[in-house]
């Protein structure tokens, strides 16, 4: 299943970040989002999956399309389970800020965690410490660990989390600890494939964020060997009783491989503006350039691709270097 869609997904994606794009600093978040949802599921129509929505643009009520339990794809082979998200970091493309994505994920059937629309407390570090760090850890302690793991001192360190009043307690932790941290406003998948790829200058991401994102980056973190440890936060008891009727666990410590136990993993995270890891979107005369992300699990690989699309022929300008 990895080999034949992995390049399908990756035009899934490409399509919703251009897009997307046409947007970034337009003030406009809303009609960000609704054009890469309806880009990003006019192409999975045209993909040979039976496809099921398990983490998407929210219930069947709240969203026209990409909602949660829609069925995608041509009706034709496998049985695929998707988890999309088709801006991580709307508001980012919308004041142009850096590190917004266009996001698919997919696994065989029930290989991802069907994740409620709530908070998840996340601790997400890359493969050194991987296995190694505990959630019910003090900061100190997790934050000596990793920085044992890299070989550095806690001072090294580079801790990303979301800038919420809600994590003030643990933003004043991680500076008496001595580590550097990066607030964003948003776009923690972003973050989290981040920790796991060296050279970002980013070792963990921190912090309560969404329980969708969590599964998207856990996926990630199956396939680059890094760890996402995790606990569902309902931010009201409606939520906690959804949660409840959905078998999650309130109590329980997630692990990358809970909430994303299958075998058949494909990533994939196209560039919507310019970030640590992504070029963002970039017009030209006549076409645009894209910058993506293609993870593999069972295959093993990890490739960035970077692609020119000619919208017309011939295209107003040479293709650069």
């Amino acid at each position: 299943m990895e080999k034949l869609l992995a390049t399908e997904f990756l035009r899934v994606a490409e399509v919703a970040a251009l897009a997307a794009g046409r947007w970034m600093g337009q003030g406009d978040n809303y009609h960000a989002d609704e054009a890469a949802v309806e880009a990003m599921r006019k192409a999975l129509d045209d993909v040979d999956i039976r496809g099921s929505v398990v983490i998407g643009e929210g219930e069947r009520d709240e969203a026209p399309m990409l909602y949660i339990g829609e069925q995608l794809g041509s009706g034709k082979g496998p049985l695929v389970d998707i988890a999309v998200d088709p801006v991580e970091g709307t508001n980012l493309v919308a004041h142009g800020q850096p590190n917004a994505l266009s996001v698919i994920a997919a696994s065989d059937k029930s290989g991802l965690l069907h994740a409620p629309d709530t908070y998840m407390e996340k601790l997400i570090v890359g493969p050194p410490a991987a296995g190694k760090v505990n959630i019910d850890y003090p900061v100190r302690a997790n934050l000596q660990i990793i920085a044992d793991a890299l070989s550095r001192h806690v001072s090294d360190l580079t801790v990303v989390i979301l800038d919420r009043p809600r994590h003030a307690g643990l933003i004043q932790e991680v500076r008496e600890a001595g580590a550097r941290i990066k607030l964003i406003t948003d776009g923690d998948v972003s973050a989290a494939i981040s920790a796991a790829i060296s050279g970002t200058n980013v070792h963990a991401v921190m912090g309560t964020g969404g329980a969708p994102e969590g599964v998207l980056a856990a996926v990630a973190m199956r396939c680059l060997g890094g760890q996402i440890l995790a606990r569902i936060k309902p931010r009201n008891e409606q939520e906690a009783e959804r949660a409840k009727s959905m078998g999650i666990d309130l109590d329980k410590v997630y692990d990358s491989q809970d909430l994303a136990p299958g075998d058949n993993l494909i990533f994939v995270a196209t560039g919507v503006t310019d970030g640590e890891l992504f070029k963002g979107v970039q017009y030209f005369g006549g076409g645009a350039r894209t910058h993506s992300l293609v993870l593999s699990y069972r295959g093993g690989t990890l490739r960035f691709v970077d692609t020119t699309h000619f919208f017309e022929r011939p295209a107003h300008g040479m293709v650069r270097v």
